[in-house]
């Protein structure tokens, strides 16, 4: 019997024949002439959501911890396996989505689905909508940086034929090695996510943002997607006014002109616990703001400051509201203090 690390030499007719059968179990690449590849019919992308989600597409949506990416991940879905609006993104038909989501509890994620069933006017076909949650698992939910985890997602997304695949959220589900930060982990998950494209299936990564603001980990993932969006809080964000966030477009190969343009989304409830989206344009949300801050007697510096904008930025709105005579004075007369105290309520 061999012993531990003792190796044996192989006969030349054995590795010939090794050499042979590694051949036929590795496929080769396979190459085209570029006149060839020209007069290939392949099957065109499709806008799956307009004007950003695109069949056989990467994309990723990231935001800080509570500032709304659930609501905006189930939005999609939704809107998307119904054939209808989120937003003022389209669906042009239903597509078959499978959501992943690795964090909400099964109650809870169950309570937004029937409010947002509740508030909509139109419902899913059966098999448009899948979930995949932890609540219903019998062990642990499956982890993206490893081969059995990946191989989990895609037999679940072949079973319901899935046309777009939410990863929500990278956190909770690239665990292994060296974790969702990790350029060497999201390797692994990147090759996983270009055999899904492969397939003809979308990809939807949710993601944490960091405290610099950015998407937390390696940079690395954003040379393979081709969207990505990031969520973030208005500069004078009220956390009374419940989910309210921007939306804008940091990358995306196929936009251009008014379709990159960011909004402002915010989620209001009624008291029946009816839900209803709004949004405009974050250009109209800030000329609004500062009108209002003007008026409440902030000079144009004040309001830089206090937005978080350039002070050009400030000016043009300032010239606009003041040409469309909206300011109620053209100098401040009680500046940031007063304002800190009146937005005090004192």
């Amino acid at each position: 019997m061999l012993k531990a690390m003792e190796t044996v030499e192989a006969t030349p007719e054995a590795k010939a024949a090794f050499t042979a059968l590694a051949k036929v179990m590795k496929p080769q690449l396979r190459v085209v002439g570029l006149h060839d590849f020209i007069g290939m019919e392949l099957p065109p992308r499709d806008t799956m959501m307009a004007p950003w989600l695109m069949t056989q597409s990467l994309n990723m949506i990231y935001g800080w911890r509570g500032v709304g990416k659930t609501h905006v991940n189930l939005g999609i879905s939704y809107a998307l396996a119904c054939g209808s609006t989120f937003l003022n993104w389209k669906a042009e038909k239903p597509r078959r989505v499978l959501l992943v989501d690795g964090e909400m509890p099964a109650p809870a994620l169950q309570e937004r689905l029937a409010a947002i069933i509740a508030s909509n006017g139109v419902e899913p076909g059966p098999g448009f909508l899948s979930i995949v949650t932890p609540d219903l698992q019998n062990g642990a939910m499956p982890d993206l940086s490893t081969h059995d985890g990946q191989e989990a997602i895609s037999e679940v997304a072949e079973r319901v034929n899935a046309e777009l695949i939410v990863i929500d959220n990278l956190s909770c589900l690239v665990r292994g090695g060296g974790r969702e930060n990790d350029a060497e982990s999201w390797l692994s998950v990147s090759e996983w996510a270009l055999l899904q494209r492969q397939a003809g299936r979308s990809i939807l990564f949710i993601h944490h943002s960091g405290k610099n603001g950015q998407q937390r980990g390696t940079s690395k993932r954003e040379d393979l997607l081709d969207v990505v969006i990031s969520l973030r809080r208005p500069a004078d964000y009220d956390p009374a006014a419940g989910a309210c966030f921007e939306i804008h477009y940091e990358k995306a190969r196929h936009l251009s002109g008014n379709d990159v343009d960011p909004i402002e989304a915010q989620l209001t409830v009624d008291s029946h616990g009816m839900s209803t989206w709004a949004w405009r344009p974050v250009a109209d949300s800030t000329f609004d703001r500062v009108v209002t801050l003007a008026n409440d007697g902030l000079s144009q510096s004040e309001i830089a400051i206090e937005l978080e904008l350039n002070r050009s930025t400030v000016l043009r709105a300032w010239r606009k509201a003041d040409d469309a005579g909206l300011l109620e004075t053209k100098t401040t007369t009680r500046g940031r203090n007063q304002y800190q105290k009146r937005s005090k309520g004192e």
